[in-house]
């Protein structure tokens, strides 16, 4: 194996490490929500507003991420955001009452923000740098971590159902992933693009320009990818949330059959992102996006007016396949832009994937589940739309920014 491959290796492996470790931390405090509840005896409505506090805090970290990217670098940042999470498991396993529990999960939100575009920066640097497409498989490693945490939360609540010890435990072994990572990361840095930008153009820069680099207005480009995430993000989320209710109440399949349809979607999720990159490399980003949205919105649509369970869950199936690769091409066409559009289209992501469950909530509750199932076909659509208005990455693409293109390739020795 040449030198080449074995940097590359290492460093996917470490950058999937993140990966997994925020779907781990993620599903491990979620599996444990009934004993959070039951410890600090809420209500479901309390439980409903600890699950939004977390979706908030991701969601409002833009301007820190943002300024934290630029000062710190995605290799930092990532590793603080990770450890951070897992000391967030401490305080949640040990957390004396509702007020302080809304507090830290607030700033768990924070962390997942930070972590969430700092990995995705990594991943965009690792393909930028090897010219090799590698996002979808790193995505797929979120699921391999959710999935990990939900045995973990199996077998330990089996012999204790103390919090501290499960939640110790996975803070260990979140801390041991991320020292063993960290080698592996690359060393690049907006921070020392930018600086290096500044002291070969100081003079030349108008001072005023220089007054605005701290913050600057997203590109229509920028908003763009924005809507993209969002629908995305929407799609997928609704399927989480209502795919199940839809079969058991509307499509009246048996009990047994409901939880089919999270399944469904979530296998052909994780198989589409095994393969994904693949298809990347030989259509293109543009065209698997347009595709795939336009799959899931067309064939959920289709399985609607049809009815009927096995319809319904080929259209599901749709769903999964067609939106698998939605955020992973377009993190990368972010990340492509710089620190700040990364972290602006990472916000509305977060937005979409916690504003959308609950307006399909509202939709379904004015007309019919079927006209909010219904929506989330147009939303599918409305990704494909978006993808169109998206320059994307490959041999037809605009360059990159100056900084970005640093920030990317930069020389991690």
């Amino acid at each position: 194996m040449s030198p080449v491959r074995d940097d590359f290796r290492r460093s996917q492996v470490a950058i999937g490490a993140l990966f997994f470790v925020l779907g781990f931390q993620y599903a491990t405090w979620v599996s444990r929500v009934p004993a959070l509840k039951a410890r600090l005896d809420l209500g479901e409505a309390q439980i409903g507003l600890l699950l939004m506090t977390c979706g908030i805090g991701a969601a409002v970290s833009f301007p820190l991420v943002a300024v934290l990217m630029r000062r710190l670098g995605s290799r930092l940042l990532s590793v603080l955001s990770a450890l951070v999470l897992g000391v967030i498991l401490l305080a949640l396993s040990v957390v004396p009452n509702y007020p302080l529990t809304l507090l830290v999960l607030f700033f768990d939100g924070v962390a997942v923000g930070g972590l969430n575009v700092a990995m995705n920066a990594q991943g965009a640097a690792l393909e930028a740098r090897f010219e090799r497409t590698t996002m979808s498989r790193l995505h797929a490693t979120f699921s391999a971590g959710s999935l990990l945490a939900a045995l973990l939360a199996s077998g330990v609540t089996a012999v204790t159902d103390t919090l501290a010890v499960h939640f110790g435990l996975a803070a260990a072994l979140l801390a041991a992933l991320v020292v063993a990572a960290r080698p592996g990361l690359l060393a690049e840095g907006p921070a020392a693009a930018d600086a290096s930008a500044d002291s070969s153009a100081d003079a030349a820069e108008p001072a005023e320009r220089k007054q605005r680099r701290g913050f600057a207005l997203p590109t229509v480009a920028t908003l763009w990818m924005g809507l993209a995430m969002v629908f995305g993000t929407v799609t997928e989320g609704a399927m989480n949330d209502w795919s199940a209710l839809y079969l058991k109440d509307y499509v009246h399949a048996d009990a047994g059959l409901a939880p089919m349809g999270i399944a469904v979607v979530s296998v052909m999720m994780v198989c589409a992102r095994i393969f994904a990159d693949g298809w990347r490399t030989r259509f293109g980003d543009g065209r698997i996006v347009t595709t795939g949205s336009l799959l899931a919105g067309l064939g959920l649509a289709l399985a609607l007016a049809a009815g009927g369970v096995v319809p319904t869950l080929i259209g599901f199936a749709c769903v999964g396949l067609g939106v698998a690769a939605v955020t992973p091409c377009v993190y990368v066409a972010a990340a492509r832009q710089g620190a700040d559009a990364l972290s602006l289209v990472a916000a509305m992501g977060t937005t979409g994937l916690l504003a959308g469950p609950a307006v399909i909530g509202f939709i379904a509750g004015a007309t019919s589940l079927l006209w909010g199932m219904a929506a989330v076909a147009a939303s599918a659509a409305v990704v494909s739309l978006c993808a169109t208005r998206i320059s994307w990455p490959g041999r037809d693409a605009p360059a990159a920014p100056a900084e970005a293109e640093a920030w990317l390739a930069a020389d991690p020795s």
